[in-house]
């Protein structure tokens, strides 16, 4: 009697032609995306799991998953996925960390254009019927951009910053070089200097409400404030405030604490374009984040060393 197939299970929608590999692997591919019914009555015989942001990995979860072995999130961002819990039973965490960087590095260029010509309120009023030709905005030449974590996206963004003419500057404890022409300085520094402050960090507990009131204070008035990466990095409260004292010119949030968002004040701020987390929402961001995480899952089905392992500790395996 051979052994049943590994079984790898879909949990969430991801780019259909991306999934063509893995019907002519040796495994056995389950749709699961129809809802909760579907992924509960596959997780007993799950070897692995394909998530999106939908889904939440949990310990209970996981749980009820006796044979998994590999979670991959067809993304950037794990924090849907308990890592602890699945460290813990030694099942290898993977994403599709360089899926995204580019559609996320242009949302943000757009979202600094915008806060600078104040395009947004001109839109609306223009659309309504309101003509206003006065007020001048701001050209993004001269102006310093800084950012609060110095990744890969961030790295995009000042590539994409480098013909406007802007200067870019970063802090970032686990970088040591920049190796472009962004230079790296202290938190304070980018707080005080940034004309626009864009937040790139890593959404960790050590991170929560990393741009708190008082780092908010210590921001030139007049700068902007920009996060594409996770809500949790931005006290939203304290943010209201300074755009209410007039300390902030603006704000642009791709991002938020609580999502779908519930803090009205915030969405209805004259001062604040909002947006529902689409940094990654392009058809070439999906299609690549697709391709991405069934490419790893057919290196760990082959036993081969995995490329983008989350959980490092957690040592490779056979299907």
């Amino acid at each position: 009697m051979t052994d049943p197939l590994p079984r790898v299970v879909v949990a969430d929608p991801i780019d259909m032609r991306a999934l063509e590999p893995l019907r002519h692997a040796p495994c056995e591919l389950i749709d699961a995306t129809k809802g909760e019914a579907a992924l509960s009555e596959s997780l007993p015989g799950a070897w692995a799991l394909i998530v999106r942001s939908r889904t939440r990995v949990s310990a209970e979860m996981i749980g009820r998953a006796p044979k998994l072995s590999l979670i991959a999130r067809a993304g950037v961002g794990v924090d849907n996925i308990d890592v602890t819990a699945a460290t813990a039973r030694r099942i290898r965490v993977v994403n599709a960390p360089a899926a995204a960087t580019a559609s996320v590095a242009e949302l943000s260029v757009a979202l600094y254009l915008m806060l600078a010509r104040d395009l947004y309120p001109r839109i609306a009023k223009t659309k309504s019927g309101d003509w206003q030709r006065s007020g001048n905005g701001s050209e993004l030449s001269g102006k310093t951009v800084g950012f609060v974590g110095y990744g890969r996206i961030a790295r995009e963004i000042a590539k994409r910053l480098a013909p406007f003419g802007t200067v870019t500057i970063a802090y970032d404890p686990y970088v040591k070089s920049s190796g472009d022409a962004t230079a790296l300085v202290g938190l304070e520094d980018v707080l005080a200097r940034s004309d626009f402050l864009s937040v790139h960090a890593a959404a960790t507990e050590e991170n929560q409400h990393l741009i708190n009131g008082e780092r908010l204070s210590r921001m030139k008035k007049g700068a902007y404030l920009v996060n594409v990466a996770r809500g949790s990095l931005v006290d939203e409260v304290a943010l209201i405030r300074a755009l209410d004292s007039g300390a902030l010119a603006g704000a642009a949030l791709d991002v938020f604490e609580v999502e779908p968002p519930t803090r009205k004040e915030l969405l209805a701020h004259p001062k604040v374009i909002a947006t529902p987390h689409l940094g990654a929402s392009t058809h070439e961001a999906q299609a690549r984040a697709g391709k991405d995480t069934v490419d790893e899952v057919l290196r760990a089905l082959r036993g081969e060393p995995l490329t983008a392992l989350v959980n490092p500790l957690v040592p490779g395996g056979q299907p």
